[in-house]
C-alpha cells in the first residue's frame, strides 16, 4: 500500500542533525510538570533517532501565552530523559547564540531540548498573511539541521510555524507517534474492516453527535452504541420519558440538539443502540439499577448505564471487526458506577478486531482499571487532532508532510531521469 507520507523508515538518521517537533505539552499541578502517556510516546521516537546515531534537536511547546501553564521547558527535560533513557539537555534558547552553539557541537546519539517554541510570537502567526517558511524560526534553524521530523500528531490540526514551515525547507518525515495515530484513524474509518462499531459516550454531546452524524451519513458505521448525554438525547428522541433527567438536560441546554438527534434517529434508527437500563445512587450511596420504563419514578441522579445495557454492548463489541470508543459510559471515577465503562473496555480487549481508544476521560478510565494499553490495538494520546481527523477535517501538519513527500518523490524521480 502506498504511503501518504514518509516516515523514519525512509531515511538513514546516522550522523544527521534531526529537528524533531514533538508535543509534550503537559498538565501542571502545584507548579510542577506532570508526566503523561504523551511524553512516553514521543520518547520512543526520540530514542529511536538517538539509537540510530542521529543528533537530535527537540522542538516543543507548553501552554498558550495567555494561560497559567505557559512555562519554560526546563521541567520537561528530566521527564523526557526518564522515558528516553538517555540524557536530554535543556537549552533555554531557540534562535540565539546559545542554541546555535549547542546545535553546532551536538554529537551523534545526543539529545537537546530547545526552549518553548511558543515563546516566539511568530509560532502562531496567520499563515495566510506571511508564509511559514519565511519566518525567522525557519530561516534560522534550517541551515543548522539536515532533516525535519514531525511527531506532533496531537497538534496536527493547527496551522503553526514549527509544524508546517520546515516541511518547505527540509526533507521531512513523520515520527512514530504521527505515523501510528494517523494509521490508526485510517484503519478505523477509511480502511475499516466490517462490522464497524462506534461507542460514543461522555458528558458533552457536541463532539459525539458530530461523529455520529458523519459515521452514519457516510455509511461507515454498522452500529453506534450510545451512552452519556448522547444516549439520553437519543432516548428522548424515541419518545422515552427520562423523568428528572430530562429536566436536567433542558437546564444544560442539551435539548437544543434534539431536532438533529431526532432526524438521525428517524433515518438511521436501526443502527443506533440506546441504553435500556440505568444505575442511580440511592440515599445510602449504593448502586441501584432501573429499567428505562421505570426511570420517571427515580428522583435521584443516574450515573451509569445498567448491567443489561453494558452486557448487550459488550456482545456487539466482541463480534465486531473494528471498534472505536470515545468517552466513558458513566461516572467511572466512582466505584459503584464504573461497571459500564469497565465492561465495554473488557469486551474491547477480548475483541479480535481492531480497537481504537481515545479521549482524556477514556484513557483515564483505562488507567484507573489497570488495563494495559497493549491490550488495545491503539490508544490515542491526541485530543483535538484525533476528533478532527475522525470527523473528516483537514490536518494542516499532515497535509504539509504529504506535500513534502510528493516533492521529495519528484526530486528523486528527476535525479533518476538525469542519470
Amino acid at each position: 500500500m502506498e504511503k501518504d507520507f514518509l516516515t523514519l523508515d525512509d531515511f538513514e538518521p546516522a550522523g544527521k542533525k534531526v529537528l524533531a517537533r514533538v508535543d509534550i505539552n503537559a498538565s501542571i499541578e502545584d507548579g510542577k510538570i506532570q508526566d503523561s502517556e504523551r511524553m512516553e510516546a514521543h520518547a520512543a521516537t526520540i530514542r529511536e533517532l538517538a539509537d540510530k546515531k542521529a543528533k537530535v534537536i527537540v522542538l516543543a511547546h507548553q501552554g498558550r501565552p495567555e494561560d497559567d501553564d505557559f512555562l519554560p521547558l526546563e521541567g520537561h527535560a528530566p521527564l523526557l530523559a526518564k522515558h528516553v533513557k538517555k540524557k536530554v539537555k535543556y537549552v533555554d534558547d531557540i534562535l540565539g547564540s546559545k542554541a546555535k552553539k549547542e546545535i553546532g557541537k551536538l554529537k551523534e546519539g545526543k539529545i537537546i531540548l530547545l526552549e518553548n517554541v511558543r515563546f516566539l510570537a511568530e509560532e502562531s502567526l496567520d499563515g495566510s498573511k506571511k508564509k511559514f517558511e519565511d519566518t525567522l524560526l525557519v530561516k534560522t534553524l534550517t541551515p543548522l539541521v539536515d532533516v525535519y521530523v514531525n511527531d506532533a500528531f496531537s497538534a496536527a490540526h493547527r496551522a503553526q510555524t514549527s509544524l508546517i514551515g520546515f516541511t518547505k525547507t527540509l526533507p521531512s518525515y513523520a515520527g512514530r507517534v504521527m505515523q501510528a495515530e494517523y494509521e490508526a484513524v485510517k484503519k478505523s474509518t477509511e480502511n475499516a474492516e466490517r462490522p464497524v462499531v462506534y461507542l460514543l459516550g461522555g458528558g458533552k454531546p457536541t463532539e459525539s453527535l458530530m461523529l455520529m452524524k458523519k459515521f452514519l451519513e457516510e455509511g461507515k458505521a454498522d452500529k453506534i452504541l450510545t451512552s452519556g448525554v448522547l444516549g439520553e438525547l437519543c432516548l428522548i428522541a424515541k419518545g422515552k420519558n427520562l423523568g428528572a433527567k430530562a429536566k436536567w438536560l433542558e437546564e444544560q441546554k442539551y435539548t437544543d440538539f434534539l431536532p438533529e438527534v431526532k432526524n438521525l434517529m428517524e433515518k438511521y434508527g436501526e443502527k443506533i443502540d440506546v441504553p435500556g437500563d440505568f444505575a442511580y445512587e440511592d440515599k445510602e450511596g449504593f448502586r441501584v439499577e432501573v429499567k428505562i420504563e421505570d426511570l420517571p419514578k427515580v428522583t435521584r441522579p443516574i450515573f451509569d448505564i445498567g448491567s443489561n445495557t453494558s452486557a448487550a454492548y459488550a456482545r456487539e463489541i466482541r463480534s465486531a471487526k473494528t471498534v472505536y470508543l470515545k468517552g466513558p459510559m458513566g461516572a467511572y471515577e466512582r466505584k459503584p458506577f464504573e461497571l459500564g465503562t469497565q465492561q465495554v473496555m473488557t469486551a474491547m480487549m477480548e475483541c479480535k478486531g481492531f480497537t481504537l481508544l481515545g479521549g482524556g476521560h477514556t484513557t483515564s478510565a483505562m488507567r484507573k482499571f489497570g488495563f494495559s494499553p497493549k491490550k488495545f490495538s491503539h490508544v490515542s494520546v491526541a485530543g483535538g487532532a484525533l476528533l478532527a481527523m475522525l470527523s473528516g477535517k483537514k490536518l494542516p501538519a499532515v497535509d504539509a508532510l504529504k506535500e513534502s513527500a510528493r516533492r521529495i518523490g519528484y526530486e528523486k524521480q528527476a535525479q533518476t531521469n538525469e542519470k
